[in-house]
């Protein structure tokens, strides 16, 4: 099997805390399965092997993207090494998207907390009391997300959008970046009304999303407008069958993998709080009552059934939740500007949050 994004998106996704142990001797062609096969074994554990070909309705840049090959032995990568090529390829991905969606971008704190604000060049009059609330993906432990996820959304819906650079795990493990996120939004209901504020997030930001939507309620603090849950989970307590059909990288089938056992996920931030705990895992909080909601996933996303399942517990728990899958991409493929299905699925996104400020 070979199939993978671009080397410049591999940094984002952290789903392990653990990078396994590096395998022998990496697959090669000579050794790779050339048949499907699946076997049941007496506990109801699947064995199976699978040629999987690229779907042709994929665009040719996606194509391209997930033809890309990658070995699948694990290389560990020290985690200041891992922040150091996070950061380095992000700036390269916001300068792409800069090129499309001008905007200025200005660092500064609210509540003490760090921020970027990022105000597009085209800004919608219409909406300019409103702001889109970002907390960034990246595993938790790095920041992959602060650019690529507000510089095209700012630009689409001409809505200013300011990142949360919440602290980081391991340093700061659980509620760290609850706490820093929620205190930028206590701040911004000072100068916006709830209906004014749309909160957001990509991979470890997805999930945060929906911890602080569950903090928000506890809190009994007015909800945002919408929440945009894009390919993450609500539920540390166990693994779904996505994270253990695709591999680590985020890119898909490419790359190592390697088996989730629940209390090996994100360790670094969770550090000593129950896996329990309703805002660590919302799916297990009360979620009635939560503003609208739109989840994207993809069917190449090692956070897929995590995505899907919290979507259904939304559904479950009566709200307006919503559900984009697209076919044959890997995780959060929507960082890329180079991919027509990226720019589908964050205008996907935009137009959603425009239609909730605009209610």
């Amino acid at each position: 099997m070979r199939i993978v994004l671009p080397l410049v998106l591999i940094p984002f996704l952290a789903v392990s805390a653990q990078t396994p142990k590096p395998a022998a001797q990496p697959t090669t062609a000579a050794t790779a399965a050339q048949r499907d096969t699946t076997y049941i074994d007496a506990k109801g554990t699947a064995h199976i092997t699978r040629i999987v070909p690229v779907p042709d309705d994929l665009s040719p840049q996606a194509q391209h993207s997930v033809a890309h090959a990658q070995p699948d032995a694990a290389v560990p990568t020290p985690l200041a090494q891992r922040r150091k090529g996070t950061d380095a390829w992000q700036l390269t991905a916001r300068d792409a998207w800069l090129k499309l969606y001008p905007a200025t971008i200005t660092n500064s704190t609210i509540a003490g907390v760090p921020v970027r604000l990022v105000d597009p060049a085209k800004a919608d009059p219409a909406l300019r009391d409103d702001v889109l609330l970002n907390v960034h993906g990246g595993g938790f432990d790095s920041d992959s997300g602060s650019y690529t996820e507000t510089v095209p959304i700012a630009g689409m819906t001409g809505v200013r959008a300011v990142a949360v650079l919440y602290r980081l795990s391991p340093e700061h493990a659980f509620p760290a970046a609850v706490d820093d996120s929620i205190a930028v939004y206590k701040d911004l209901l000072k100068t916006h009304k709830p209906g004014q504020i749309i909160l957001y997030g990509t991979s470890a930001g997805a999930i945060l999303t929906g911890e602080l939507a569950s903090r928000i309620k506890q809190l009994g603090l007015p909800e945002p407008a919408a929440l945009g849950i894009f390919s993450g989970f609500g539920d540390f307590t166990r693994a779904g069958d996505s994270g253990y059909l695709f591999t680590i990288s985020g890119n898909g089938f490419a790359g190592p993998l390697a088996p989730v056992h629940v209390d090996q996920v994100l360790t670094g931030y969770v550090g000593k709080t129950s896996r329990r705990d309703p805002v660590l895992s919302p799916i297990l909080s009360d979620l009635h009552g939560m503003p609208p909601t739109l989840f994207v996933t993809s069917t190449r996303d090692i956070l897929l059934s995590g995505t899907t399942n919290l979507h259904r517990a939304y559904l479950n728990a009566g709200n307006d939740a919503r559900l984009i899958v697209f076919d044959g991409l890997p995780h959060a493929f929507w960082y890329n500007s180079a991919l027509p299905e990226a720019l589908e699925a964050n205008h996907d996104m935009a137009a959603f949050f425009v239609r909730q400020l605009t209610r």
